[in-house]
């Protein structure tokens, strides 16, 4: 697998408060820069669209932004609160979060994960965001290991 594996959890949130767009943003400078691994969406339609459409933000114009700029995280935090009319209310973050951390995978998503991790799938661990973790970590070890 060629390139950086993004390790920054969709549970992680900027200044602004909105978790994912971290991650968001560093697979699409990641891929802007021909950096991100092959096995990884610059921007896929799960965590990311939820995010781009939580927050009202044409995906075209953020990837178009992203890409043009290659910005810094709090650049791209600017950018996304001007597209808002100069500000983002607290409840649409809130929402917003909390769809995130309350979004399960499919079974066989979850099996597949936590399989490949090593980890006996016993219901313990149901949501995406430390399933993505997971999968996150087992990839980043197995280019180090490979």
């Amino acid at each position: 697998m060629a390139g950086i594996i993004p390790t920054i959890s969709s549970g992680v949130a900027g200044p602004l408060g909105v978790i994912h767009l971290p991650r968001l943003w560093s697979k699409v400078i990641l891929s802007a820069t021909g950096q991100l691994a092959d096995d990884y969406d610059e921007c896929g339609m799960g965590f990311d669209q939820m995010v781009l459409d939580g927050l009202g933000i044409d995906r075209e114009a953020a990837l178009q932004y992203l890409k043009d700029n290659v910005p810094t995280y709090p650049q791209f935090e600017n950018w996304v609160i001007e597209q808002n009319g100069g500000s983002i209310d607290q409840a649409t973050i809130d929402s917003l979060n909390a769809d995130i951390r309350g979004y399960n995978h499919a079974d066989e998503t979850r099996e597949s994960i936590l399989g490949a991790a090593g980890i006996e799938d016993d219901g313990s661990i149901p949501d995406a965001v430390n399933l993505n973790n997971l999968d996150d970590w087992t990839e980043f070890h197995a280019s180090l290991t490979s």
